[in-house]
């Protein structure tokens, strides 16, 4: 019997803030994998080791969560004014499929360092020293991102005194503009999809629930804490080691999908995990952090804990920070009522494994809110670069 050789195709892994994932580009990948389709999405499957009847992702390059279970695609930008195209893949562990349907934006810290380092980037737009904007074109959710990425002596600068809470190591500060961050009519409606701050989201069997929808860095449900049995304070553990409560948590992400608008009947909700994103807000309280850094009522504005693909986060998907600093910045949703409600700027929230700072900038026109820009920082550093391997006949 024989048996197919295996291919190699270049590759870089990379942390980009609380995540990690596998980074191509695109011209690197096999012909056949240069369009979206099926021997696309084989290969980011069994590059990352998926689909996992284990779920630990034991024969790929994934880490058996849903912040390494990660890839992104690059190319020189098709789109005027920007430097590449950021595409972006989240690979389900246990399933056969990869979500195309979101953003990342932990990644999106490593998508201007990968450009400037692959040529991606003109050199013209590159300093010796200093800063480098990178003009990204998020091709998910066709939005722009501006990634201000250190330089040093022509080089990308990835060490530094940067900290992230999330991440065990410091290294150099990325600061990262998402410009009109908030959905414009092509999936799912407008930044509120309902036309309300508010909603009211009904859940057969499980009750009642005052819900904010929102689409701004990614489709976003807000729930408050105390009102689903919760503090605000909750660890990793707490959620993830209770099923019962992820397939509730599942169950109100199905319905609260529908209610967006983001899907017909919530079946589809199987096939579409990585959006939207659910979340629970509080007021601040004290609570001790996954590494066990104290963190005090005064240290944040709100507490928010986020599920990703099924899970609660470790810390806070960059996506979900944009829609946790937008909807802080509008006066009347939960995520504002929950930091203390008025006119805001930015907040400072709590997670699990400590807290972060997000700015957003939004106004009133003509009686509807429009979001300029949501702003965060973030650190990036490639872990290995050379090339991943398959099995060739994962092509057919």
């Amino acid at each position: 019997m024989s048996f197919a050789p295996q291919i190699k195709i270049a590759a870089t892994y990379m942390r980009g803030g609380t995540s990690k994932g596998v980074f191509f580009k695109l011209d690197d990948l096999p012909v056949a994998a240069q369009q979206a389709g099926k021997v696309r999405d084989q290969i980011l499957l069994r590059v990352i080791g998926s689909p996992d009847p284990y779920g630990k992702q034991i024969d790929g390059m994934g880490g058996a969560s849903s912040s390494t279970s990660k890839t992104v695609i690059l190319a020189k930008s098709s789109e005027p004014d920007h430097d590449v195209d950021y595409l972006f893949g989240q690979v389900s562990i246990d399933k056969a499929f990869v979500d195309w349907s979101g953003n990342c934006g932990n990644l999106t810290a490593a998508v201007g360092a990968f450009a400037i380092s692959n040529g991606l980037v003109d050199a013209a737009r590159i300093p010796e020293n200093g800063l480098c904007t990178v003009r990204i074109w998020q091709a998910n959710i066709h939005k722009t991102i501006i990634a201000h990425v250190p330089m040093a002596n022509g080089e990308v600068q990835e060490t530094g005194d940067f900290e992230l809470d999330g991440v065990t190591f410091p290294a150099a500060e990325v600061q990262i503009e998402f410009l009109d961050p908030a959905d414009d009519g092509e999936d799912g409606g407008a930044m509120f999809p309902t036309g309300n701050l508010v909603d009211t989201l009904t859940v057969p069997d499980e009750g009642s629930f005052a819900a904010t929808f929102i689409n701004a860095g990614i489709p976003t449900i807000f729930l408050n804490a105390e009102e689903i049995g919760y503090t605000g304070t909750e660890l990793q553990d707490v959620i993830n080691s209770d099923a019962k409560a992820l397939a509730r948590f599942e169950k109100i992400r199905a319905y609260g999908a529908v209610q967006m608008g983001l899907i017909a009947d919530i079946s589809e909700a199987e096939k579409r995990q990585h959006t939207p994103k659910i979340a629970f807000v509080s007021k601040p309280k004290a609570y001790t952090s996954s590494s066990s850094k104290e963190i005090t009522a005064l240290d944040t504005d709100l507490l928010v804990r986020a599920l990703s693909m099924g899970k609660l986060h470790h810390a806070m998907m960059g996506t979900a920070a944009v829609a946790i600093g937008t909807a802080a910045a509008i006066p009347g949703t939960l995520v504002n009522l929950a930091a203390g409600g008025g006119e805001r700027e930015a907040v400072r929230f709590g997670h699990p494994s400590g807290t972060l700072r997000v700015g957003a900038q939004a106004v009133n026109e003509n009686g509807q809110w429009v979001v300029k820009k949501a702003v965060m920082s973030r650190s990036a550093r490639v872990l290995m670069e050379g090339w991943v391997r398959i099995p060739a006949d994962t092509l057919d």
